[in-house]
């Protein structure tokens, strides 16, 4: 991406909302082509999982027959996955676009999921409470404002002792120059939580494709390890397990990188320096 010093369409005043989500509903169809998201392949191989998920079957345990939304799902494939692994899953997010990608994988591959369009903040109130399990994959964060909003969703969802399982990209790699020739990991964004948003411009997406864009202005932000685990706890839930990893599941930083044969890309030149994603696990008290 590229920082935007001219955000027209994203001045102050703007909605992020109606940015981020004509950008995700322009990328939806693109996406859902890409063999990066691997649709084909869900829709014939009934065993299949998304690279995101699989993952974090160490992790994650058994979900089978636990009650779990998936917030902010983009086209479905990590929600048709817990799904696969005998979870009864409702998805939610705010692109319609995205959700009708969704419903067709779901379609597609006799995945009895219920996809729902809805703000994430207006989870509770669309979808009631009583959840086992929320789980939110990676890159959904960084479009909320405020971290401690969030926190209080995923506990007004869960029942007691019901648990949260998020993997995301580390606050660490979003605060990188992504773009720089010499190959120096230099800290050129928010690491912490700020109120105005970092604007972006950028054509293109994060998948394999030849699809051009007219919706390219999008509004993120930054949430810093301590302060989503800080507002985990102070919405009730207690934490049960975060573990940082050196890799991602896309190349986060191109030239730098190389692929391992679980199709995860960590730095090709000592991987320990660099935190990429986090897993976290937490129980409503």
């Amino acid at each position: 991406m590229t920082d935007n010093d001219d955000p027209g369409p994203g001045r102050p005043g703007t909605d992020y909302r109606t940015l981020n989500r004509a950008s995700w509903d322009d990328r939806a169809a693109a996406h859902a082509a890409s063999p990066d998201y691997a649709v084909e392949r869900f829709a014939a191989d009934p065993a299949h999982l998304s690279e995101v998920v699989r993952f974090d079957l160490p992790r994650l345990g058994d979900v089978a027959g636990l009650r779990g939304v998936h917030l902010q799902c983009h086209i479905g494939t990590d929600t048709v996955s817990l799904h696969r692994l005998g979870a009864r899953m409702t998805g939610l997010d705010f692109s319609g676009a995205s959700l009708t990608q969704a419903r067709s994988l779901a379609d597609r591959t006799g995945a009895a999921v219920d996809f729902v369009q809805a703000d994430v903040y207006d989870a509770p109130d669309v979808l009631g409470g009583g959840f086992d399990l929320v789980y939110t994959g990676i890159g959904a964060l960084c479009w909320l404002p405020d971290i401690r909003r969030w926190a209080g969703v995923v506990a007004a969802l869960l029942r007691p002792g019901g648990r949260l399982f998020l993997r995301e990209g580390h606050p660490m790699l979003w605060a990188l120059d992504e773009t720089r020739p010499d190959g120096l990991l230099v800290v050129d964004q928010p690491y912490f939580e700020r109120t105005e948003p970092v604007v972006w411009t950028e054509g293109g997406t994060y998948v394999s494709t030849e699809a051009t864009f007219t919706h390219n202005t999008t509004h993120e932000w930054n949430h810093g390890l301590g302060e989503v685990v800080t507002a985990l706890l102070d919405a009730g839930l207690e934490l049960t397990m975060l573990h940082e990893h050196d890799s991602a599941p896309w190349d986060a930083l191109p030239g730098r990188q190389v692929r391992d044969a679980h199709g995860e890309w960590r730095l090709t030149e000592r991987p320990w320096r660099l935190p990429q994603t986090y897993t976290l696990q937490a129980r409503r008290r």
